[in-house]
């Protein structure tokens, strides 16, 4: 069950690594909920742990994620988690800095 949502990065959590090598980040994004402040932890997983070190607390994203559930058989126990697949800065943070070519020297040397 994949879907979207958009809001802004409040905390970037460590990575954590496990004996087996496996590799999680969490993230905590803010979204405003009508008048509410909701927030929301996601996980990164294996790959996507690299792609986070990009993104800094404060900047507003897009986070696509899975719902995804498991059943711990031992405890009896339940278990919900969102694992973000893609981030990305959403609005005027996406675009491209224009670049000046004021400081450039066109001129050839022959």
């Amino acid at each position: 069950m994949s879907q979207e949502v958009t809001g802004t990065i409040k905390l970037i959590k460590d990575i954590q690594t496990f004996a087996s090598g496996f590799e999680k980040r969490e993230i905590i994004v803010t979204i405003t909920d009508g008048k509410y402040e909701q927030h929301i932890k996601f996980e990164l997983l294996k790959d996507d742990v690299v792609k986070s070190d990009q993104f800094k607390v404060g900047q507003s994203v897009k986070v696509s994620y899975n719902l995804r559930g498991n059943y711990y058989e031992p405890k009896d126990a339940y278990y919900n988690s969102l694992q973000a697949w893609r981030l990305e800065l959403d609005g005027e943070q996406a675009k491209e800095p224009p670049t000046s070519n004021d400081d450039v020297d066109d001129t050839l040397p022959f």
